[in-house]
């Protein structure tokens, strides 16, 4: 389960405070797979990275019992003076993962990179820093994966390939997932939050979320 305890989360604009959430207290429960619905703009994306660690409330806490992924496909996150082997190397520290070397190999193969997997992560194209940030959080064991429309990310083949290893890994974890496509939720959620006014409002049925949603 993750909790969320008088969240707030605001950005600084030239126009002001830019909230995304505003003292929101909520549970999102265990053992579902979870539809994220919002206008473009509300900050899924933002409460993507705030589930997964990669941002922080400006008040209020998270707490989770979950080991939680970082946003599938976020590329974001790489230091672009290292390679992308340094990057992978550092993550599997970060996540106390000793197979360092194996750890690399199948990153390597799996981004389709190449010998890119040796150069600096800022000479990529975005496409190439997606296909590594995929396949590096397809080299962990997650109980909660965050997507964030990974339908994007390469080609068709490359796709499909991801959507195969995500299935293999939705076999003993639940997802959270933001998209665009209604039928993908559908699909692959059983429940819904509409991100709407800062807050979240929950929808144990997906389809009742969406009928909110579009509304």
């Amino acid at each position: 389960m993750i909790e969320l305890d008088k969240v707030t989360k605001y950005y600084l604009t030239k126009l002001g405070k830019k909230y995304v959430l505003r003292d929101v207290t909520f549970t999102i429960p265990e053992g579902r797979d979870v539809a994220i619905l919002g206008p473009n703009g509300a900050g899924k994306s933002t409460l993507l990275r705030l589930l997964g660690g990669i941002d922080f409330p400006n008040k209020g806490t998270i707490r989770s019992n979950k080991r939680i992924s970082w946003p599938l496909a976020l590329a974001s996150g790489f230091q672009g003076s290292m390679t992308g082997r340094e990057n992978v190397e550092f993550v599997c520290r970060v996540y106390g993962n000793r197979q360092i070397a194996k750890t690399c190999d199948f990153v390597q193969a799996f981004s389709e990179i190449g010998d890119y997997f040796e150069l600096p992560i800022k000479t990529y194209s975005s496409g190439m820093k997606s296909r590594l940030a995929f396949a590096l959080s397809m080299a962990f064991d997650f109980e909660l994966y965050l997507i964030d429309e990974i339908t994007s990310v390469g080609d068709a083949s490359f796709r499909k390939k991801c959507a195969e290893s995500m299935a293999e890994k939705r076999k003993n974890a639940n997802v959270i997932m933001v998209s665009h496509d209604m039928s993908t939720l559908r699909k692959q959620c059983d429940m819904a939050i509409v991100l709407q006014d800062r807050q979240l409002h929950f929808f144990d049925n997906v389809e009742d979320g969406i009928k909110q949603y579009q509304c």
